[in-house]
């Protein structure tokens, strides 16, 4: 896709992703956690841009020696246009250079497009949190990849 940048995000672009997060999630982030996310040292906040327009963000923060992928979404207009591989991509770009023993998320039971997206990835189904969404107590699928890294 033409004109599309992968870069972290900032505190200017808190509300564009406030924006895709409140029409895509029935839980959404408040601003004050993505602006608490974009300001934490050991936190990857990523953005993707096409064409001017802010269509999808991915977070992710390191807890101990894991990291754990928080949060991914794409403008609904955009889907199944690489997007969320491509920030993916670039996440464990970044990941890769900092030892650590892998990357967890969690994942709504029912949504077999994300699921099949980190299965694509190496993500393997480890087990479930029950009823962990608030909202519908939907399970939460909670997915693991070994790390891969060329570091030590």
């Amino acid at each position: 896709m033409s004109g599309r940048v992968i870069r972290e995000m900032t505190l200017d672009d808190v509300e564009s992703v406030v924006a895709i997060e409140r029409s895509v999630f029935t839980m959404p982030w408040s601003p004050k956690v993505f602006a608490a996310e974009v300001a934490r040292e050991s936190a990857i906040c990523l953005v993707c841009v096409v064409g001017g327009v802010l269509v999808g963000y991915l977070i992710a923060d390191a807890f101990v020696d894991v990291w754990h992928l928080m949060n991914v979404s794409v403008v609904p207009e955009y889907r199944r246009q690489s997007i969320a591989s491509d920030l993916i991509e670039e996440y464990f770009e970044i990941t890769e250079e900092k030892p650590h023993r892998g990357h967890t998320l969690e994942v709504r039971a029912s949504n077999e497009a994300a699921i099949e997206l980190y299965r694509s990835f190496g993500f393997v189904a480890t087990g479930f949190r029950r009823g962990y969404y608030s909202d519908n107590r939907e399970d939460a699928l909670i997915m693991w990849k070994d790390w891969e890294g060329r570091t030590a």
